[in-house]
């Protein structure tokens, strides 16, 4: 990412500013290089707290950093739209949630909410994705 220009990074369909958050991403990952082997041993939130230290890096992406790279098997990434729906659909619940709903699922899926979040998600895809 570091070697590209950044009218390179908005060639590719990024407007100005996340062409800046990727590359303060790619800087950060740079000045840090080990500090993935440092995450693996570190609680979920704390990783969040450091990854959103990084401009342009917020709570829920850090959050999806946390399951799809870090494979996290904990994450309920409560402002993550689609799983507020598909627990809406799947619970029969009026969308959108409050917020003593949302906090009864995230206490109810413990210690595998990044499973129930993912199932939720797939539930919303009618058509099945092919591994």
């Amino acid at each position: 990412m570091l070697r590209l220009k950044k009218r390179e990074i908005k060639k590719c369909g990024f407007s100005e500013q996340k062409a800046n958050y990727l590359l303060n991403l790619a800087n950060f990952f740079k000045k840090n290089k080990n500090i993935e082997k440092k995450w693996k041993k570190t609680e979920d939130e704390k990783v969040i707290e450091g990854l959103i230290k990084i401009k342009g890096i917020g709570r829920w992406t850090a959050e999806m950093f946390l399951i799809f790279y870090l494979l996290r098997p904990n994450i309920f990434p409560q402002s993550d739209i689609g799983l507020l729906k598909a627990i809406s659909i799947n619970y029969n619940l009026k969308y959108p949630l409050n917020d003593k709903d949302i906090n009864k699922f995230k206490k109810k899926w413990v210690p595998w909410s990044t499973v129930a979040t993912w199932y939720l998600w797939r539930s919303l895809d009618p058509i099945p994705v092919k591994y």
